[in-house]
């Protein structure tokens, strides 16, 4: 077998995820900082440059109890776990190890919170807000109403919303065609409202974002210079937006997804009907959705009944 080095054997592995399985840009840069810092710990426990043959069980311990004594979250922890498990694992079936260390390597389990989810009034304050903002036509206004629109109607990932092209908006069909997680393509449909703001972005705000000299003609948002709207650029719109509101947890776009989700559940939609339409691979993932409705149900049992 050809020796090779860790971090080199850590360059092909990334490799793997992005050509081999397709794995969005997001992901592969979390495997990529959890293994450059796994990387970081072996180079100084040994002289020269680690070989991957001598990434051993008791190595990987020392080095999560060494993320523990840093402070770090048990999310967080449990997260290098499961990157670690898969690099040794595909070191193992790749033959570039005898055997896999990480088959044996186990982590805290991180802690269970439910996701932020916003009530009805919030999210529909929010989008008022917004639509005031947009009668000017300011493009950007117009855009960003039709942002807010689409992740909360659809329940899009971030990177579903800033991949999507022209062609992949139907207005007459109320749907758009997203590329998720695996490189997995699904049609997801979004409400009358939603088409308004993205009807009257595409024919009064996009065209004076596509004018800019440095436009991308195929993506549907454009940024303020004409490229291409960018993850960053969603996250300070969302954060902005939800910063004023009651709640703690994360202030992100994957708020709105959480909050679609929920209220589709909250309404009555089926389970499964909610896990295709989020692009969850498992019906598990979806569940957790059930127990944030089943908590507001315990809210609102609390805050109104007399016998509470």
């Amino acid at each position: 077998m050809q020796p090779i080095g860790v971090a080199r054997a850590v360059e092909e592995f990334l490799d793997h995820l992005e050509h081999g399985r397709g794995l969005s840009a997001h992901s592969i840069r979390a495997y990529n900082g959890d293994l450059d810092n796994l990387v970081a710990f072996v180079r100084q426990r040994v002289d020269g440059e680690p070989d991957a043959s001598g990434l051993d069980l008791d190595t990987l311990r020392d080095w999560l109890w060494a993320s523990t004594e840093q402070g770090l979250a048990r999310a967080t922890i449990a997260r290098r776990s499961a990157s670690a498990r898969a690099f040794t694992r595909w070191m193992h079936e790749s033959g570039r190890i005898d055997t896999d260390p990480g088959l044996r390597l186990r982590a805290p389990k991180a802690e269970s919170r439910l996701p932020r989810v916003l009530t009805s009034p919030q999210i529909g304050g929010v989008l008022d807000s917004l639509a005031a903002g947009a009668v000017s036509g300011d493009p950007v206004a117009l855009r960003d109403l039709a942002v807010v629109e689409l992740l909360y109607g659809s329940g899009l990932r971030v990177g579903e919303l800033i991949g999507a092209d022209l062609p992949d908006v139907d207005l007459e069909r109320l749907t758009v065609r997203v590329l998720g997680k695996g490189a997995k393509q699904r049609v997801v449909p979004f409400g009358v409202p939603g088409a308004a703001a993205l009807g009257r972005y595409l024919t009064e705000g996009r065209p004076t974002l596509a004018a800019r000299p440095s436009a991308d003609p195929r993506a549907f948002f454009l940024g303020r210079t004409g490229k291409r709207l960018g993850t960053r650029s969603v996250y300070a719109l969302v954060a902005r937006l939800l910063e004023p509101l009651p709640g703690s947890g994360p202030a992100g776009p994957h708020t709105l997804r959480h909050t679609a989700a929920t209220h589709l559940l909250d309404g009555g939609a089926d389970l499964r009907a909610v896990q295709e339409l989020l692009g969850h691979a498992s019906l598990g993932t979806t569940q957790i959705y059930t127990h944030v409705s089943t908590e507001r149900l315990r809210e609102s049992y609390r805050s109104a009944h007399p016998r509470a």
